[in-house]
């Protein structure tokens, strides 16, 4: 395939390094030389590229950002008001206090917002802000959290620690190497990890940041013993909810757990598809963020606010939680019994709203890009992730499980027949971060 968004991303390369601003959706992850790369338009759960292909996105759907569907309209409607009134001004716009009275409302344990436009910016202010509300410097952390310095100086001077987060081979060049030993690791659900560096460390640890779902819930009394362990070194608890938010319910995953921390972060779902990102807290620890300087300009702006509060409000009123969790479960359901009937080595995980899978095997890394690439010629933007919106139907995850069937059939008679590689007929997709040649 060589069309216009592949011919676009050869010069993307030329002039952005890396060719993409985020990692994830780098064309090399899902099928190089043959991802469409770049969108005309997006709505709903539709895509379609520069050659005006239309495509069902049983994938990402904007990194999770889309928790309502591309361009959904009822946003879209309070953005173009926005833009109307005004975007930026000398003065605040009233919707920032509408907002943070809203997610306080939701969360009733936290009493204090600040804002930012990415998730990375929400976590590092975090950080931040924890710092500064105890006067130490080291972090301890479960998870991914971003790009900034504080979050890959764990992989100082080793450049495995990150391995087990997210994503493996995440260099630390140009992260200062004073800052070695100031983020340091635990596994998601090994408590006795967590206690090991709080207890290796005593009177040093600022804050415990962990996401409080990954892949799967957690264990019965893991959040309630992170709570307890950080509370007993006088550390502050985030639970980064980048991810996890607007998924199981309408708020923060946490709620659902029973375990307040002390300081939230939220970015991604918050907004459908809008810059926006919100650290929420606890008074006693927020007011800390008066004691450092932590400012943007473009954290002022109007769109954002406008964009989350009817996106909250929406997936409030229209119970977009319990349908992001119906789709998933279909589709892990309709994966188990693919790889039952079939014989495939085929492990699924994640909660339903953000379901994915894995194969197994010697030809795990051929099988899953040709799998993309199959299913992309059936009209699906198809990965090993499906993250559920409510603009999905029921007819769409019909469609598609009756696709991923027919792929991962012809999949499995070509490895029986050891023919898979011929059929693929391009690099197999990256599994984690690499520098482009």
């Amino acid at each position: 395939m060589n069309g216009k968004g592949q011919e676009l991303y050869r010069k993307a390369r030329t002039r952005i390094p890396g060719g993409t601003q985020l990692l994830s959706k780098r064309p090399e992850m899902f099928l190089p030389g043959g991802w469409p790369s770049y969108y005309d338009r997006a709505k709903g759960s539709r895509v379609w590229d520069l050659d005006g292909h239309e495509y069902i996105d049983m994938s990402y759907n904007g990194l999770g950002a889309c928790v309502l569907g591309a361009g959904d309209p009822d946003v879209d409607a309070a953005v173009k008001v926005a833009i109307d009134k005004g975007t930026m001004s000398t003065l605040n716009c009233p919707e920032e206090v509408e907002l943070a009275d809203l997610l306080c409302e939701i969360h009733p344990w936290a009493e204090m917002v600040r804002y930012a436009r990415g998730g990375g910016e929400a976590a590092a202010i975090a950080v931040r802000i924890a710092r500064a509300a105890t006067g130490r410097d080291k972090i301890a952390f479960c998870g991914y959290h971003g790009w900034h310095d504080w979050y890959l100086a764990a992989n100082l001077p080793s450049d495995s620690a990150l391995d087990d987060h997210l994503l493996s081979g995440l260099d630390q060049a140009g992260i200062p190497r004073g800052l070695a030993g100031s983020a340091l690791p635990f596994h998601y659900g090994r408590l006795n990890e967590l206690e090991a560096i709080l207890d290796q460390n005593p009177g040093e640890i600022a804050g415990v940041i962990m996401e409080p779902v990954r892949s799967h819930l957690p264990e019965p009394n893991f959040l309630k013993g992170v709570r307890a362990a950080a509370k007993k070194a006088g550390a502050v608890l985030i639970f980064d909810e980048i991810t996890a938010a607007f998924r199981m319910n309408s708020g923060g995953a946490h709620l659902c757990l029973g375990v307040d921390p002390d300081i939230a972060i939220f970015a991604k779902a918050m907004s459908n598809g809008y810059a926006m990102a919100a650290v929420i807290g606890r008074r006693e620890v927020m007011e800390a963020a008066q004691s450092t300087f932590i400012s943007s300009t473009y954290w002022t702006e109007r769109i954002g606010p406008s964009a989350a509060l009817v996106t909250i409000r929406k997936h409030r009123s229209c119970g977009v939680a319990e349908h992001l969790n119906h789709l998933g479960t279909q589709v892990q359901e309709g994966w188990k019994r693919i790889a039952s009937e079939l014989d495939l080595d085929l492990k699924v995980d994640g909660i339903p709203p953000l379901s994915h899978f894995s194969l197994g095997g010697e030809h795990q890394a051929i099988m899953q890009t040709l799998f993309t690439k199959q299913m992309l010629d059936r009209g699906f933007l198809a990965t090993k992730a499906f993250y559920a919106t409510f603009a999905h139907t029921d007819e769409d995850i019909a469609k598609y499980l009756a696709s991923a069937r027919e792929v991962f059939a012809e999949i499995r008679s070509e490895l029986e027949e050891g023919t898979l590689a011929d059929h693929l007929n391009s690099p197999v997709a990256h599994s984690g971060f690499a520098r482009l040649a």
